[in-house]
Protein backbone atom coordinates (compact mmCIF):
# COMPACT_ATOMS: atom_id res chain seq x y z
CA UNK A 1 0.00 0.00 0.00
CA UNK A 2 2.74 2.20 0.90
CA UNK A 3 4.60 1.72 -2.51
CA UNK A 4 1.62 2.16 -4.17
CA UNK A 5 0.78 5.80 -2.23
CA UNK A 6 4.49 6.68 -3.21
CA UNK A 7 3.69 5.92 -6.74
CA UNK A 8 0.31 8.18 -6.57
CA UNK A 9 2.38 11.06 -5.32
CA UNK A 10 5.26 10.60 -7.68
CA UNK A 11 2.86 11.16 -10.22
CA UNK A 12 1.16 13.81 -9.40
CA UNK A 13 4.19 15.67 -8.48
CA UNK A 14 5.28 15.12 -12.00
CA UNK A 15 2.21 16.49 -13.56
CA UNK A 16 2.06 19.60 -10.65
CA UNK A 17 5.59 20.27 -12.42
CA UNK A 18 4.67 19.74 -15.77
CA UNK A 19 1.77 22.09 -15.56
CA UNK A 20 3.76 24.94 -13.98
CA UNK A 21 4.23 28.23 -15.20
CA UNK A 22 6.26 27.81 -18.32
CA UNK A 23 3.80 25.17 -19.65
CA UNK A 24 0.72 28.09 -19.12
CA UNK A 25 2.55 30.68 -21.11
CA UNK A 26 3.15 28.23 -24.01
CA UNK A 27 -0.32 27.25 -24.29
CA UNK A 28 -2.24 30.48 -23.32
CA UNK A 29 0.45 33.09 -24.43
CA UNK A 30 1.29 30.58 -27.78
CA UNK A 31 -2.78 30.62 -28.41
CA UNK A 32 -2.91 34.10 -27.65
CA UNK A 33 -0.02 35.08 -30.43
CA UNK A 34 -1.89 32.80 -32.64
CA UNK A 35 -5.08 34.72 -32.36
CA UNK A 36 -3.51 38.31 -33.13
CA UNK A 37 -1.00 36.74 -35.70
CA UNK A 38 -4.42 35.41 -37.66
CA UNK A 39 -6.15 39.02 -36.84
CA UNK A 40 -8.43 37.23 -35.48
CA UNK A 41 -9.89 35.69 -39.26
CA UNK A 42 -10.73 31.92 -37.66
CA UNK A 43 -13.01 33.73 -35.74
CA UNK A 44 -14.73 36.04 -38.61
CA UNK A 45 -15.19 32.65 -40.81
CA UNK A 46 -17.01 30.32 -37.73
CA UNK A 47 -20.10 30.01 -40.53
CA UNK A 48 -18.01 28.51 -42.93
CA UNK A 49 -17.51 25.67 -40.24
CA UNK A 50 -21.30 24.89 -40.53
CA UNK A 51 -21.36 25.05 -43.94
CA UNK A 52 -18.61 22.54 -44.33
CA UNK A 53 -19.94 20.41 -41.35
CA UNK A 54 -23.24 20.15 -43.62
CA UNK A 55 -21.37 18.42 -45.89
CA UNK A 56 -21.10 21.36 -48.94
CA UNK A 57 -18.07 21.11 -49.46
CA UNK A 58 -17.39 17.15 -49.28
CA UNK A 59 -15.75 15.18 -52.38
CA UNK A 60 -15.56 11.92 -51.97
CA UNK A 61 -12.33 12.01 -54.80
CA UNK A 62 -10.60 13.90 -51.92
CA UNK A 63 -7.65 12.00 -50.02
CA UNK A 64 -8.49 11.27 -46.49
CA UNK A 65 -10.61 8.88 -44.71
CA UNK A 66 -13.51 10.16 -43.06
CA UNK A 67 -15.96 13.67 -44.23
CA UNK A 68 -15.66 16.80 -41.96
CA UNK A 69 -18.25 16.16 -39.66
CA UNK A 70 -16.86 12.67 -38.59
CA UNK A 71 -13.34 13.81 -38.17
CA UNK A 72 -14.91 16.53 -35.82
CA UNK A 73 -17.36 14.26 -34.27
CA UNK A 74 -14.35 12.25 -33.69
CA UNK A 75 -12.04 14.92 -32.31
CA UNK A 76 -14.99 16.26 -30.24
CA UNK A 77 -15.43 12.41 -28.55
CA UNK A 78 -12.58 12.93 -27.56
CA UNK A 79 -12.07 15.90 -26.05
CA UNK A 80 -16.03 15.96 -25.12
CA UNK A 81 -15.27 13.37 -22.24
CA UNK A 82 -14.86 13.13 -18.78
CA UNK A 83 -13.01 16.28 -18.58
CA UNK A 84 -16.15 18.25 -19.15
CA UNK A 85 -18.01 16.28 -16.18
CA UNK A 86 -15.72 14.81 -13.59
CA UNK A 87 -12.83 17.50 -14.83
CA UNK A 88 -14.75 20.70 -13.97
CA UNK A 89 -16.06 19.42 -10.62
CA UNK A 90 -11.97 18.80 -10.21
CA UNK A 91 -11.30 22.35 -11.13
CA UNK A 92 -14.07 23.63 -8.75
CA UNK A 93 -12.84 21.47 -6.23
CA UNK A 94 -9.09 22.55 -6.58
CA UNK A 95 -9.10 26.12 -7.77
CA UNK A 96 -12.55 27.26 -6.91
CA UNK A 97 -15.30 28.89 -9.02
CA UNK A 98 -12.43 31.40 -10.65
CA UNK A 99 -10.90 28.16 -12.11
CA UNK A 100 -14.12 28.07 -14.97
CA UNK A 101 -13.06 31.75 -16.35
CA UNK A 102 -9.53 30.60 -16.53
CA UNK A 103 -10.97 26.87 -18.45
CA UNK A 104 -12.80 29.89 -20.85
CA UNK A 105 -9.62 31.70 -21.78
CA UNK A 106 -8.14 28.19 -22.81
CA UNK A 107 -10.56 28.01 -25.12
CA UNK A 108 -10.96 31.05 -26.68
CA UNK A 109 -7.53 31.51 -27.04
CA UNK A 110 -7.98 27.74 -28.10
CA UNK A 111 -10.02 28.41 -30.94
CA UNK A 112 -7.21 29.86 -32.91
CA UNK A 113 -4.82 27.30 -31.49
CA UNK A 114 -7.37 24.25 -33.21
CA UNK A 115 -7.10 26.42 -36.57
CA UNK A 116 -3.33 26.14 -36.56
CA UNK A 117 -2.96 22.85 -35.64
CA UNK A 118 -5.71 20.95 -37.35
CA UNK A 119 -4.87 22.85 -41.03
CA UNK A 120 -1.10 21.42 -40.20
CA UNK A 121 -2.56 17.97 -39.70
CA UNK A 122 -3.88 18.05 -43.25
CA UNK A 123 -1.45 20.23 -44.48
CA UNK A 124 1.86 18.05 -44.14
CA UNK A 125 -0.15 14.97 -43.56
CA UNK A 126 2.37 11.96 -44.17
CA UNK A 127 2.50 7.95 -44.96
CA UNK A 128 3.00 5.77 -42.38
CA UNK A 129 4.95 2.48 -42.89
CA UNK A 130 2.23 0.74 -44.90
CA UNK A 131 1.51 3.41 -47.25
CA UNK A 132 -1.33 4.78 -45.33
CA UNK A 133 -1.68 9.11 -45.39
CA UNK A 134 -2.17 9.94 -41.48
CA UNK A 135 -2.35 13.52 -39.90
CA UNK A 136 -0.83 14.49 -36.40
CA UNK A 137 1.73 16.45 -34.97
CA UNK A 138 4.52 13.77 -35.01
CA UNK A 139 3.83 13.83 -39.02
CA UNK A 140 3.65 17.44 -39.18
CA UNK A 141 7.29 17.42 -37.03
CA UNK A 142 8.78 14.72 -39.82
CA UNK A 143 7.09 16.12 -42.89
CA UNK A 144 7.50 19.74 -42.28
CA UNK A 145 10.95 20.74 -40.21
CA UNK A 146 14.35 20.19 -40.23
CA UNK A 147 15.76 16.45 -39.16
CA UNK A 148 16.99 18.20 -35.73
CA UNK A 149 13.52 18.76 -35.16
CA UNK A 150 12.90 14.66 -35.17
CA UNK A 151 13.07 13.83 -31.47
CA UNK A 152 9.88 16.01 -31.00
CA UNK A 153 7.84 14.00 -33.48
CA UNK A 154 8.87 11.22 -31.38
CA UNK A 155 8.18 12.96 -27.89
CA UNK A 156 4.60 13.50 -28.74
CA UNK A 157 3.94 9.88 -30.16
CA UNK A 158 5.71 8.36 -27.05
CA UNK A 159 3.73 10.68 -24.50
CA UNK A 160 0.33 10.19 -26.69
CA UNK A 161 0.52 6.62 -26.75
CA UNK A 162 0.41 6.81 -22.93
CA UNK A 163 -1.37 9.87 -22.30
CA UNK A 164 -4.57 8.66 -24.35
CA UNK A 165 -4.94 5.35 -21.98
CA UNK A 166 -7.97 4.72 -21.49
CA UNK A 167 -7.38 4.72 -16.89
CA UNK A 168 -9.49 8.29 -15.93
CA UNK A 169 -12.57 7.01 -18.65
CA UNK A 170 -12.86 3.98 -17.04
CA UNK A 171 -12.38 4.79 -13.69
CA UNK A 172 -14.57 7.41 -13.42
CA UNK A 173 -17.58 5.74 -14.86
CA UNK A 174 -16.82 2.70 -13.00
CA UNK A 175 -17.08 4.84 -10.11
CA UNK A 176 -20.24 6.55 -11.19
CA UNK A 177 -22.02 2.92 -11.94
CA UNK A 178 -20.84 1.93 -8.58
CA UNK A 179 -22.29 4.57 -6.50
CA UNK A 180 -25.49 4.96 -8.29
CA UNK A 181 -26.49 1.50 -8.99
CA UNK A 182 -24.16 -1.26 -7.75
CA UNK A 183 -24.41 -0.24 -3.63
CA UNK A 184 -27.69 0.73 -3.90
CA UNK A 185 -29.03 -2.77 -5.57
CA UNK A 186 -26.83 -4.03 -2.85
CA UNK A 187 -24.71 -5.38 -5.28
CA UNK A 188 -21.53 -3.72 -3.89
CA UNK A 189 -20.25 -2.11 -0.53
CA UNK A 190 -18.59 1.23 -0.30
CA UNK A 191 -15.76 -1.24 0.85
CA UNK A 192 -16.40 -4.28 -1.25
CA UNK A 193 -16.57 -3.48 -4.69
CA UNK A 194 -13.79 -5.48 -6.65
CA UNK A 195 -16.25 -7.86 -8.64
CA UNK A 196 -18.46 -5.44 -9.55
CA UNK A 197 -16.03 -2.98 -10.97
CA UNK A 198 -14.17 -6.07 -12.35
CA UNK A 199 -17.72 -6.95 -13.93
CA UNK A 200 -18.55 -3.15 -15.30
CA UNK A 201 -15.28 -2.33 -16.85
CA UNK A 202 -14.91 -5.84 -18.61
CA UNK A 203 -18.59 -5.03 -20.51
CA UNK A 204 -17.49 -1.55 -21.24
CA UNK A 205 -14.05 -3.61 -22.78
CA UNK A 206 -15.94 -5.85 -24.74
CA UNK A 207 -18.28 -3.00 -26.36
CA UNK A 208 -14.86 -0.68 -27.36
CA UNK A 209 -13.61 -3.77 -28.92
CA UNK A 210 -16.71 -4.18 -30.88
CA UNK A 211 -15.96 -0.63 -32.21
CA UNK A 212 -12.26 -0.72 -32.33
CA UNK A 213 -11.97 -3.34 -34.85
CA UNK A 214 -13.76 -1.01 -37.40
CA UNK A 215 -11.19 1.42 -37.42
CA UNK A 216 -11.29 5.17 -38.16
CA UNK A 217 -14.38 4.94 -40.47
CA UNK A 218 -16.58 2.72 -37.98
CA UNK A 219 -15.69 5.22 -34.88
CA UNK A 220 -16.70 7.81 -36.84
CA UNK A 221 -20.04 6.81 -38.35
CA UNK A 222 -20.61 6.60 -33.88
CA UNK A 223 -19.45 9.71 -32.64
CA UNK A 224 -20.96 11.40 -35.32
CA UNK A 225 -24.47 10.12 -33.89
CA UNK A 226 -23.44 10.26 -30.35
CA UNK A 227 -21.87 13.39 -30.10
CA UNK A 228 -24.91 15.85 -31.31
CA UNK A 229 -26.91 13.65 -28.56
CA UNK A 230 -24.61 14.15 -25.63
CA UNK A 231 -24.77 17.81 -25.90
CA UNK A 232 -28.45 18.00 -26.66
CA UNK A 233 -29.30 15.83 -23.69
CA UNK A 234 -26.92 18.06 -21.18
CA UNK A 235 -28.07 21.51 -22.68
CA UNK A 236 -31.75 20.32 -22.01
CA UNK A 237 -30.59 18.91 -18.34
CA UNK A 238 -29.01 22.22 -17.43
CA UNK A 239 -31.53 24.77 -19.28
CA UNK A 240 -34.01 22.93 -16.64
CA UNK A 241 -31.29 23.21 -13.27
CA UNK A 242 -30.90 27.15 -14.62
CA UNK A 243 -34.41 28.09 -14.72
CA UNK A 244 -35.55 26.39 -11.30
CA UNK A 245 -32.06 28.87 -10.10
CA UNK A 246 -32.86 31.51 -12.44
CA UNK A 247 -32.73 34.11 -9.81
CA UNK A 248 -29.46 32.92 -8.52
CA UNK A 249 -27.75 32.80 -11.90
CA UNK A 250 -26.44 36.22 -11.84
CA UNK A 251 -24.60 35.64 -8.46
CA UNK A 252 -23.12 32.58 -9.81
CA UNK A 253 -21.38 34.66 -12.94
CA UNK A 254 -20.15 37.36 -10.77
CA UNK A 255 -18.66 34.78 -8.49
CA UNK A 256 -16.84 32.97 -11.50
CA UNK A 257 -15.61 36.19 -12.31
CA UNK A 258 -14.28 37.58 -8.80
CA UNK A 259 -12.58 35.06 -7.72
CA UNK A 260 -10.92 34.19 -10.89
CA UNK A 261 -8.78 37.27 -9.86
CA UNK A 262 -8.81 36.64 -6.19
CA UNK A 263 -9.00 32.95 -4.92
CA UNK A 264 -10.83 33.82 -2.16
CA UNK A 265 -13.88 30.34 -2.46
CA UNK A 266 -10.72 27.63 -2.16
CA UNK A 267 -7.34 28.20 -2.98
CA UNK A 268 -7.13 30.84 -0.37
CA UNK A 269 -6.22 33.63 -2.00
CA UNK A 270 -3.71 31.92 -4.19
CA UNK A 271 -4.56 33.79 -7.75
CA UNK A 272 -1.49 31.93 -9.23
CA UNK A 273 -3.34 28.07 -8.34
CA UNK A 274 -6.77 29.24 -9.49
CA UNK A 275 -5.17 30.10 -12.95
CA UNK A 276 -3.02 26.73 -12.90
CA UNK A 277 -5.88 24.65 -11.93
CA UNK A 278 -8.12 26.07 -14.56
CA UNK A 279 -5.71 26.27 -17.63
CA UNK A 280 -4.65 22.39 -16.75
CA UNK A 281 -8.29 21.69 -16.74
CA UNK A 282 -9.55 23.78 -19.76
CA UNK A 283 -6.14 22.24 -21.71
CA UNK A 284 -7.32 18.95 -20.81
CA UNK A 285 -10.88 19.20 -21.30
CA UNK A 286 -10.93 21.05 -24.69
CA UNK A 287 -7.05 19.90 -26.04
CA UNK A 288 -6.36 22.97 -27.36
CA UNK A 289 -2.61 22.80 -28.29
CA UNK A 290 -2.01 19.15 -27.28
CA UNK A 291 -2.37 17.76 -30.60
CA UNK A 292 -4.27 14.56 -29.90
CA UNK A 293 -7.08 15.94 -31.83
CA UNK A 294 -5.33 16.86 -34.57
CA UNK A 295 -4.72 13.05 -35.48
CA UNK A 296 -8.66 12.62 -35.97
CA UNK A 297 -8.60 16.24 -38.52
CA UNK A 298 -6.06 15.15 -40.12
CA UNK A 299 -8.09 11.84 -40.82
CA UNK A 300 -10.45 14.43 -42.69
CA UNK A 301 -11.19 14.15 -46.86
CA UNK A 302 -10.31 16.65 -48.13
CA UNK A 303 -7.71 18.74 -49.80
CA UNK A 304 -7.91 22.43 -48.48
CA UNK A 305 -6.08 21.96 -45.38
CA UNK A 306 -7.73 25.77 -43.92
CA UNK A 307 -11.20 23.99 -44.13
CA UNK A 308 -10.41 20.95 -41.67
CA UNK A 309 -8.71 24.45 -39.87
CA UNK A 310 -11.85 25.77 -39.88
CA UNK A 311 -14.10 22.68 -38.41
CA UNK A 312 -11.57 22.29 -35.66
CA UNK A 313 -12.20 25.72 -34.67
CA UNK A 314 -15.35 24.89 -33.56
CA UNK A 315 -14.20 22.49 -31.02
CA UNK A 316 -13.16 24.86 -28.01
CA UNK A 317 -16.95 26.23 -28.21
CA UNK A 318 -18.53 23.54 -27.84
CA UNK A 319 -16.78 22.10 -25.35
CA UNK A 320 -15.97 24.51 -23.25
CA UNK A 321 -18.10 27.30 -23.68
CA UNK A 322 -20.95 25.37 -23.70
CA UNK A 323 -20.49 21.98 -22.03
CA UNK A 324 -17.97 22.58 -19.64
CA UNK A 325 -20.39 25.76 -18.33
CA UNK A 326 -23.45 23.69 -18.19
CA UNK A 327 -20.94 21.17 -16.06
CA UNK A 328 -20.16 24.42 -13.61
CA UNK A 329 -23.24 26.05 -13.32
CA UNK A 330 -25.10 22.76 -12.37
CA UNK A 331 -22.61 22.47 -9.62
CA UNK A 332 -22.36 26.05 -8.45
CA UNK A 333 -26.15 26.45 -8.99
CA UNK A 334 -26.84 23.67 -6.33
CA UNK A 335 -24.13 24.40 -3.89
CA UNK A 336 -22.66 21.20 -3.78
CA UNK A 337 -19.16 21.92 -3.85
CA UNK A 338 -19.61 24.38 -0.62
CA UNK A 339 -21.12 21.38 1.08
CA UNK A 340 -18.83 19.45 4.50
CA UNK A 341 -16.89 16.38 3.16
CA UNK A 342 -16.80 17.94 -0.64
CA UNK A 343 -16.18 14.91 -3.38
CA UNK A 344 -14.61 14.25 -5.49
CA UNK A 345 -14.60 13.84 -9.78
CA UNK A 346 -17.74 12.29 -11.18
CA UNK A 347 -19.35 12.04 -7.36
CA UNK A 348 -19.79 15.82 -6.76
CA UNK A 349 -20.91 16.57 -10.02
CA UNK A 350 -23.57 13.42 -9.26
CA UNK A 351 -24.64 15.20 -6.01
CA UNK A 352 -25.76 18.12 -7.85
CA UNK A 353 -27.09 16.11 -10.37
CA UNK A 354 -29.61 14.29 -7.47
CA UNK A 355 -29.97 17.54 -5.59
CA UNK A 356 -31.83 18.81 -9.08
CA UNK A 357 -33.63 15.98 -9.76
CA UNK A 358 -33.39 13.60 -6.43
CA UNK A 359 -35.57 10.47 -7.90
CA UNK A 360 -34.01 10.73 -12.01
CA UNK A 361 -31.29 13.30 -12.18
CA UNK A 362 -28.34 10.55 -11.29
CA UNK A 363 -29.34 8.20 -14.14
CA UNK A 364 -29.81 11.22 -16.64
CA UNK A 365 -25.86 11.57 -15.31
CA UNK A 366 -25.03 8.15 -15.53
CA UNK A 367 -26.28 7.92 -19.25
CA UNK A 368 -24.34 10.85 -20.10
CA UNK A 369 -20.95 9.39 -18.75
CA UNK A 370 -21.80 6.17 -20.28
CA UNK A 371 -22.02 8.11 -23.30
CA UNK A 372 -19.45 10.41 -23.18
CA UNK A 373 -16.58 7.80 -21.81
CA UNK A 374 -17.17 4.69 -24.03
CA UNK A 375 -17.43 7.59 -27.03
CA UNK A 376 -13.76 8.90 -25.77
CA UNK A 377 -12.71 5.22 -25.09
CA UNK A 378 -12.65 4.30 -28.69
CA UNK A 379 -11.42 7.71 -30.04
CA UNK A 380 -8.54 7.12 -27.30
CA UNK A 381 -7.62 3.87 -28.78
CA UNK A 382 -7.53 5.35 -32.44
CA UNK A 383 -4.85 8.40 -31.25
CA UNK A 384 -2.65 5.52 -29.22
CA UNK A 385 -3.02 3.28 -32.21
CA UNK A 386 -1.22 5.38 -34.81
CA UNK A 387 1.16 6.82 -32.20
CA UNK A 388 2.27 2.99 -31.80
CA UNK A 389 2.57 2.90 -35.55
CA UNK A 390 4.42 5.96 -35.74
CA UNK A 391 7.20 4.44 -33.55
CA UNK A 392 7.50 0.87 -33.71
CA UNK A 393 5.83 0.63 -37.56
CA UNK A 394 2.06 0.16 -38.68
CA UNK A 395 2.19 -3.63 -39.25
CA UNK A 396 2.25 -3.57 -35.40
CA UNK A 397 0.08 -1.46 -34.17
CA UNK A 398 -2.31 -4.02 -33.64
CA UNK A 399 -0.20 -5.15 -30.55
CA UNK A 400 -1.32 -2.03 -28.77
CA UNK A 401 -5.23 -3.00 -28.92
CA UNK A 402 -4.73 -5.83 -25.89
CA UNK A 403 -3.10 -3.65 -24.00
CA UNK A 404 -5.81 -0.67 -24.57
CA UNK A 405 -8.96 -3.35 -24.15
CA UNK A 406 -6.82 -4.53 -20.77
CA UNK A 407 -6.46 -1.37 -18.95
CA UNK A 408 -10.18 -0.11 -19.79
CA UNK A 409 -10.28 -3.01 -16.91
CA UNK A 410 -7.45 -1.94 -15.28
CA UNK A 411 -8.52 1.47 -15.03
CA UNK A 412 -11.57 0.86 -12.86
CA UNK A 413 -9.20 -1.02 -10.23
CA UNK A 414 -6.99 2.03 -8.97
CA UNK A 415 -7.57 5.00 -7.79
CA UNK A 416 -8.33 8.39 -9.58
CA UNK A 417 -5.36 10.53 -8.10
CA UNK A 418 -3.22 7.92 -9.58
CA UNK A 419 -4.80 7.81 -12.79
CA UNK A 420 -5.15 11.56 -12.75
CA UNK A 421 -1.83 12.23 -11.82
CA UNK A 422 -0.18 9.87 -14.62
CA UNK A 423 -3.00 11.00 -17.98
CA UNK A 424 -3.01 14.86 -17.31
CA UNK A 425 1.00 14.88 -16.94
CA UNK A 426 1.73 13.18 -20.10
CA UNK A 427 -1.17 15.98 -21.67
CA UNK A 428 1.67 18.56 -21.13
CA UNK A 429 4.19 16.63 -22.07
CA UNK A 430 2.61 16.51 -25.61
CA UNK A 431 1.38 20.23 -25.47
CA UNK A 432 5.48 20.68 -26.16
CA UNK A 433 6.09 19.22 -29.12
CA UNK A 434 2.62 20.31 -30.86
CA UNK A 435 2.47 23.70 -30.10
CA UNK A 436 6.34 24.17 -30.81
CA UNK A 437 5.68 22.78 -34.02
CA UNK A 438 2.70 25.01 -34.72
CA UNK A 439 4.51 28.73 -33.51
CA UNK A 440 7.38 27.30 -35.95
CA UNK A 441 4.77 26.68 -39.17
CA UNK A 442 2.48 29.11 -38.16
CA UNK A 443 3.69 31.47 -41.30
CA UNK A 444 2.49 28.63 -43.76
CA UNK A 445 -1.13 28.25 -42.41
CA UNK A 446 -1.38 31.66 -42.06
CA UNK A 447 -0.51 32.46 -46.28
CA UNK A 448 -2.80 29.45 -47.01
CA UNK A 449 -5.50 31.08 -45.45
CA UNK A 450 -5.37 34.33 -46.91
CA UNK A 451 -4.81 32.92 -50.13
CA UNK A 452 -7.49 30.38 -49.27
CA UNK A 453 -10.41 33.22 -47.81
CA UNK A 454 -9.72 35.83 -50.75
CA UNK A 455 -10.05 33.07 -53.14
CA UNK A 456 -13.84 32.72 -54.39
CA UNK A 457 -12.60 29.01 -56.29
CA UNK A 458 -11.32 27.32 -53.54
CA UNK A 459 -14.98 28.09 -51.67
CA UNK A 460 -16.91 26.22 -54.32
CA UNK A 461 -19.13 23.98 -53.14
CA UNK A 462 -18.51 20.26 -54.57
CA UNK A 463 -20.17 19.14 -57.52
CA UNK A 464 -23.56 17.23 -56.36
CA UNK A 465 -22.31 14.23 -58.02
CA UNK A 466 -19.22 14.44 -55.67
CA UNK A 467 -20.75 15.11 -52.86
CA UNK A 468 -20.65 12.15 -50.00
CA UNK A 469 -23.97 11.85 -48.29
Amino acid sequence: MTDLKSIENALNAFADFMWSTPLVVLIVGGGLFLLIYSRGRPYIHLPHAIALLRGKYNDSHDPGHVPHSQALATALSGTLGLGNIAGVAIAITAGGPGAVFWMWVTALVGVATKFYTASLAVMYRGRDSQGVLRGGPMYVIREALPKRWYPLAVLFALSGMVGTLPLFQANQLVQLFRETVAIPAGWATTDEHFWTDLGTSSAVALLAVAVIVGQIERIGKITVRLVPAMVLLYLVITIYVIIRNLGDVPAVFALILSDAFTGSAVAGGAVGSVIMVGVRRGAFSNEAGIGTESMAHGAARTREPIREGVVAMTGPIIDTLLVCTCTALIILLTGVWQADGVAEGVTLTAQAFAEVMPTTGIYFLLVMVALLSFSTIVSFWFYGAKCVGFLFGAERQHWYTPIYVGLIVAGSLVSMSTVNGLIVGMYAVMAIPTMISTLLLAPKVTAAAHRYFTSPASREPAAPEQVTR
